[in-house]
């Protein structure tokens, strides 16, 4: 008898000891909860809605920019590079649009070489130039921005809207109207 009120005990101290372990988790997970209540997580990626990640670049004539400089406009992030043939059938109606329409619709190009596949910064000022391109030209020197935004093939384009979402991926070379219409979507 006085081995099974022992045991009686000690399996009510369990029973106690567990229920005051499994409050405290429900405890400790309200105040998480009530502590985030109003704060928003923001999701870092390349789906649609979710916020682009950030990167900083050096542009062709040596300014440090960086994505999160533009929030507040739609921009149009266009990976390429001067040995690409879809990318140079692309890049004068990028400029087109730019020249025509950018201001107006608070629209900045950024346009990516692959640096670190492509030739000289001469050879890449010279293809700018050929073009009269006026929108920044980034240059990534090193391939941690295309494993970032997942790069395999070019051009492939990103479009942003002002809060700084992904909206849209293209992959392949954008005509002007195409361009414009997904400009037009974005917010």
């Amino acid at each position: 008898m006085k081995k099974n009120i022992s045991l009686l005990l000690i399996l009510l101290l369990i029973i106690i000891a567990v229920v005051t372990y499994i409050k405290g988790q429900i405890e400790d997970s309200q105040r998480l909860a009530e502590a985030t209540i109003g704060q928003e997580v923001e999701l870092v990626g390349l789906k649609k809605g979710e916020l682009a990640p950030n990167f900083t670049l050096q542009t062709l004539d040596g300014q440090t920019v960086s994505l999160e400089d533009y929030r507040g406009k739609k921009v149009v992030i266009n990976f390429w590079a001067t040995w690409c043939p879809p990318c140079k059938v692309e890049m004068p109606h990028m400029q087109n649009y730019y020249k025509k329409h950018a201001a107006d619709d608070n629209v900045e190009i950024l346009a990516v070489n692959l640096t670190y596949q492509d030739g000289s910064h001469k050879q890449i000022q010279q293809f700018v130039n050929g073009l009269n391109v006026q929108f920044p030209v980034l240059l990534a020197e090193t391939k941690d921005i295309a494993e970032t935004y997942k790069i395999l093939v070019i051009p492939t384009t990103f479009m942003i809207d002002s809060e700084g979402r992904v909206q849209h991926k293209i992959t392949g070379p954008l005509s002007l109207e195409t361009l414009q219409q997904y400009v037009a979507k974005l917010k």
